[in-house]
């Protein structure tokens, strides 16, 4: 796990801002004051005043070094609601303060004004809430319209050569992304890959065909998505299609694909062409491969948002703080 290792210490060199909108959440608290005490970061909860204290009590723990922020009575409030009005269109004022009050839209707020880096939620909220709000307040990424989901995924012995990381796409939140989407899904994949890895990434566009060695209307849809990244991001390496065979292993590529690829059997980024195959591939990985799954981690937003899962453990939620403070450019 040198790799984890290594994000845990950049978090710790950098010690950003990370605020936690549920922050009344036992295992949110206990995180909080695990970012503090461990030097990961600078945590926000956001939640009414008396029930943070109330739940840190019952853990009998010190919110010493926590900042927290009761929405509602925040002196930023009124300001946050002026500039989410301004961008909305369609929103009052008064409309924004009222959606503003809200916890997931003022940590969005926050990190939208430049007063968090980072906001990690979900322990107490859907995905989709999470995603509405990142949405609402600081928007998708440049050329990404869609936000998505990635896993780091960690092969213990990759082809015999020892430890190696990949970053997996989308195997968490789009079911059935179209070509744009899957546009979408690629490059906010291969940023991911580039803050993570630390090595250039090498996107495949996964089918059930490699290089037209099959025809149907799926394959057409992988082959659409792979023109739509070339267009908006010329410098990028990726091709496809390809069978997940001839993406990763070298002597499995030279077979299958006879043109020249940067990426065909040295890809460090699978992108899945739908939900199905995404989160089945990642899980076959971790079981039978005996990989280890990190994540899955949103990305796609115009600065670092990430999502957890409602049974999150305070060690799952730390270590989402950690990787997103790690990798955000914010």
């Amino acid at each position: 796990m040198d790799l984890l290792d290594k994000l845990f210490d950049i978090a710790r060199q950098r010690r950003r801002k990370v605020v936690l909108p549920e922050g009344d959440d036992a295992r949110v608290i206990a995180a909080a004051v695990r970012l503090v005490k461990e030097g990961i970061a600078r945590p926000i909860l956001i939640g009414e005043i008396s029930a943070i204290d109330e739940a840190a009590g019952t853990l009998g723990i010190s919110l010493d070094g926590i900042e927290c922020v009761d929405a509602r009575k925040d002196a930023r409030l009124q300001d946050y609601g002026a500039a989410l009005a301004e961008t909305r269109g369609s929103m009052t004022p008064a409309m924004a303060t009222r959606l503003t009050s809200k916890p997931l839209y003022f940590g969005g707020m926050m990190l939208r004004q430049g007063d968090a880096d980072a906001m990690v939620a979900g322990a107490a909220n859907p995905t989709r809430r999470v995603i509405e709000a990142g949405l609402m307040t600081v928007g998708p990424a440049d050329k990404v319209g869609l936000p998505s989901s990635y896993f780091l995924m960690v092969v213990p012995d990759f082809l015999g050569q020892g430890a190696r990381s990949f970053v997996f796409a989308d195997c968490a939140v789009n079911a059935d992304p179209n070509e744009s989407e899957l546009a979408d899904i690629a490059i906010a994949s291969a940023r991911s890959a580039q803050a993570l890895l630390g090595e250039t990434p090498r996107v495949a566009m996964l089918s059930f065909s490699t290089k037209g060695s099959a025809q149907h209307a799926r394959i057409d849809k992988v082959r659409q998505a792979l023109t739509l990244v070339r267009e908006r991001e010329p410098s990028l390496k990726v091709d496809g299609e390809f069978q997940a065979d001839a993406a990763l292993v070298p002597d499995v590529a030279r077979k299958k694909v006879k043109e020249p690829s940067e990426v065909a059997g040295n890809a460090n980024v699978l992108i899945f062409p739908d939900l199905d195959s995404g989160n089945i591939g990642y899980k076959l990985t971790q079981w039978l491969g005996g990989a280890t799954a990190i994540g899955p981690f949103l990305q796609g937003f115009a600065k670092p948002i990430s999502d957890l899962s409602r049974g999150a453990s305070v060690d799952d939620i730390v270590t989402t703080c950690a990787v997103v403070l790690a990798t955000g450019d914010a």
